[in-house]
């Protein structure tokens, strides 16, 4: 039977003591924190940044529409493996050049003229280029949680691309003896029964969930 957290969301919030004690904090960001269906994410962002305050933690995202970046999170701890729509690539492909908003005047790519596209997993020839830096840091991020204390909080994560954060994350979890996760979502919280005793399933609208957090903790 899944591990589903059926508490008042208030009980839940104070019961996850493990984000204030833990160093190490590993987060993933799905479709429920997309600007398209919350156009007052900052806000969240925002409350996000208080709960990690002085933790050593790593943000992955699935989110393409870059506001997390608009935050004051530490951008060298977040990486968007889906792309930003604020980072461009030739539409063909010609280059794996990756260009920011405003770099190129025109808008079309210096080396074959072809239009310059959103690099994002939604091109047809999409440029991995953009965020592969980043993926490395996060990488080596992650092999140095192995047998340490580590707290995983996943906020939103369904299952449009679940090998991006979702079943990774469960990976982590399983092969960490000393990792515990948060899967907070309004209609995908439930948790295998392979981690039935290391993870809390959270009915919940993550969003919501983490606004109200700094308020309880």
């Amino acid at each position: 039977m899944d591990n589903e957290c059926r508490l008042q969301e208030e009980d839940l919030l104070k019961r996850i003591d493990g984000v204030k004690r833990v160093h190490k904090v590993l987060v993933g960001i799905g479709e429920e924190w997309s600007i398209g269906r919350r156009p007052d994410i900052m806000a969240a962002y925002e409350a996000l940044g208080k709960l990690l305050n002085g933790k050593d933690y790593f943000i992955v995202t699935m989110n393409t529409d870059g506001k997390i970046f608009e935050s004051s999170l530490d951008h060298s701890r977040i990486v968007a493996p889906c792309g930003n729509v604020h980072w461009f690539q030739c539409e063909k492909a010609c280059t794996k050049d990756i260009w920011e908003e405003g770099e190129v005047q025109d808008g079309v790519c210096p080396h074959c003229g072809a239009p310059l596209i959103s690099n994002t997993i939604k091109a047809e020839a999409y440029i991995e280029e953009g965020y592969l830096p980043q993926w490395t840091a996060y990488t080596k991020w992650l092999s140095g949680t192995l047998n340490r204390d580590l707290t995983v909080l996943e906020l939103g994560v369904g299952f449009q691309l679940p090998g991006v954060i979702r079943w990774p994350f469960e990976k982590t979890v399983f092969f960490n003896k000393k990792a515990h996760m948060y899967r907070v979502h309004e209609t995908f919280y439930q948790i295998s029964e392979e981690l039935r005793d290391k993870a809390e399933g959270i009915r919940s609208d993550s969003v919501e969930f983490i606004e109200k957090s700094p308020t309880i903790w």
